[in-house]
């Protein structure tokens, strides 16, 4: 292992386009990480629920938004806003989508859901 490891976003070495969805992942020595960008209009349980094949989103976010806004709300009925600069962690079980008509950017650093997020089930 080398002591620097980087890639851009900009040529990642995944790309995952569900309905409204753009998620670029890139892989550092075996850890992932996501740049997803979610249109005006998206939402969870309309744009990836096909593609996951779960009732609600069953991957742990953690990450951070740096434009537009997004709204989540959990199975245990929490919810509530995450807005540009907001760093974030979701746990398994909710739904969320895109408020206004900005698109939602962020950067999702846990492996797992860079790894699964957004790819068929």
């Amino acid at each position: 292992m080398t002591g620097l490891v980087s890639q851009s976003f900009e040529s990642p070495t995944e790309v995952r386009s569900p309905a409204k969805t753009k998620v670029e992942v890139v892989e550092l020595e075996g850890v992932k990480a996501a740049r997803m960008t979610l249109e005006p209009g998206w939402r969870w349980s309309e744009c990836i629920k096909p593609v996951a094949k779960t009732e609600s989103c069953q991957v742990h976010h953690v990450g951070v938004l740096v434009s537009g806004t997004m709204h989540v709300v959990h199975g245990d009925g929490t919810e509530g806003d995450i807005t540009a600069g907001t760093a974030y962690v979701i746990e398994p079980g909710h739904d969320a989508w895109v408020v206004g008509d900005q698109a939602v950017v962020g950067f999702e650093f846990d492996s797992s859901a860079a790894a699964t997020f957004a790819k068929p089930a």
